[in-house]
């Protein structure tokens, strides 16, 4: 994980074009991480409702934006 600790890093730079690359980048990297974590609680079983409670969203939304993967 050291590219998310040295995009975390330039995200506090002082130049703004520096720092909202960095968080464009850590962004893209939020969403593929979220992605193979649901996948992996999909597959041990757990609940649309149950993969919602961790991430602090409704079930509707997780489902939406996964259950057709």
């Amino acid at each position: 994980m050291s590219e998310a600790r040295d995009l975390a890093e330039r995200a506090g730079d002082r130049d703004p074009r520096v720092g909202l690359r960095a968080v464009a980048a850590l962004r893209r990297l939020l969403e593929q991480l979220e992605a193979v974590q649901v996948r992996s609680a999909r597959n041990q079983g757990w609940s649309w409702q149950e993969i919602a409670a961790e991430l602090g969203v409704s079930r509707q939304a997780v489902h939406k934006k996964y259950g057709r993967q």
